[in-house]
């Protein structure tokens, strides 16, 4: 077989890996747990928008990884980039294009900014961070030479609210050169994590992997002198390979990454900021609800729930994407385990605390698509979250 495919393939990929199993379409259905109507359309190539979370089904009953499927290129949580005009002032400040700034910048005051946008991120307010980013960029920008590291942390941020928000094309050159500009291999790393999500947010699983693999291996500390610092960006890349390798149906290459982190977690001890850039954390919290994401895209709810009853409500930055993230994932599970009402409630209080993250959502849209399915009559706050989420009946 070759090596790689594009998603074109993805029908004669399906119906080849299938019939060299010995399969019927009812049978392979059956394996996966999806509808034979759904094989049907997907070998003759007519199946809309396939999820990815479909194709590591259908490729775990193949017994092949999903990658080997759709090469690498699969569903990316949404349609299309939404619109830019929002961001628009800062596309403009990434291509040097805004007015130099009246007093010169200093690295400090930089950095003082980027601190100052923290709470900001931590609570997603997407808009805020819209009018800030621009001259933030612009006066990181200005530094030159001397504040290659400033520069480098503001590009990560940057990098992760466009990610975020679904900016995507802008976001990877704007990641790579945080990468190029950082003057500590940290800092480089930070970025790198950042970048390992952009690839996992498009579906791109093998560029997250061999990513994660990669700097991984280069910056793997001696836990006997490791630093926390070193501890948390090593955590992070060690979780990025462990999402990736799941989602490309890779379970022991996905259980030994969490494992080591897990080891370098309970060193820590504790949760902690994983950079300078970012409100993402690292510690035993962290790793547990990635330990849930991994079970809730392996389909075992019931892990998911036990895993959550787990993890303390008072965690860092409570409205984190990261934490939001999670609480899909226990909103899916809710709704998976028929208790659809605790489903409900769990998305409708993050479109409470985090409507702006929500929206940028294809997984609670696809939540509270399959809630409004069950209900013969919807009510008002059913209707209300059906509209805050985008879905469109």
């Amino acid at each position: 077989m070759p090596e790689s495919s594009t998603t074109d393939d993805l029908p004669a990929r399906v119906r080849e890996v299938r019939k060299r199993r010995g399969l019927s379409q009812q049978e392979l259905a059956d394996l996966a747990g999806v509808s034979k109507s759904l094989v049907t359309k997907l070998e003759r190539g007519i199946y809309p928008e396939v999820r990815l979370h479909t194709v590591r089904k259908i490729a775990s009953a193949l017994h092949v990884t999903t990658g080997y499927l759709v090469g690498g290129k699969g569903d990316t949580e949404h349609e299309a980039e939404p619109d830019r005009a929002p961001w628009a002032q800062t596309y403009r400040a990434l291509l040097g294009l805004l007015p130099q700034p009246e007093e010169e910048p200093t690295v400090d005051g930089v950095l003082g900014s980027l601190t100052a946008l923290r709470p900001l991120l931590a609570d997603n307010r997407y808009s805020d961070i819209a009018e800030l980013l621009p001259p933030l960029l612009r006066d990181a920008q200005a530094l030159n030479g001397i504040g290659r590291a400033a520069h480098s942390r503001v590009l990560n941020t940057t990098g992760w609210v466009l990610t975020q928000t679904r900016q995507f094309s802008m976001a990877e050159p704007t990641l790579h050169r945080a990468i190029d500009l950082a003057d500590d291999r940290m800092d480089a790393a930070a970025a790198v994590n950042t970048l390992v999500w952009l690839h996992l947010r498009q579906g791109h699983l093998e560029e997250a992997r061999s990513l994660a693999t990669r700097w991984a291996d280069d910056i793997e500390p001696r836990f006997s002198r490791a630093t926390t610092v070193e501890l948390t960006v090593w955590g992070r890349l060690l979780l990025g390979i462990s999402n990736a390798a799941v989602r490309d149906n890779r379970p022991g290459e996905a259980d030994d990454a969490i494992k080591l982190a897990r080891a370098a977690a309970t060193r820590i001890g504790h949760e902690t900021l994983s950079d300078t850039s970012t409100t993402r954390t690292f510690g035993p919290i962290t790793v547990s609800m990635i330990a849930a994401e991994n079970a809730a895209i392996m389909d075992k709810p019931d892990r998911v729930l036990a895993i959550a009853e787990r993890i303390p409500a008072q965690v860092p930055y409570a409205h984190s994407a990261s934490r939001n993230r999670h609480r899909l994932d226990v909103a899916a599970a809710l709704s998976a385990t028929k208790q659809y009402d605790e489903s409900f409630t769990v998305v409708q209080d993050l479109n409470r605390i985090a409507p702006e993250w929500l929206r940028t959502q294809r997984y609670g849209r696809d939540i509270v698509a399959g809630l409004v399915q069950r209900r013969r009559t919807l009510s008002p706050s059913m209707r209300q979250l059906a509209d805050a989420v985008g879905l469109s009946y």
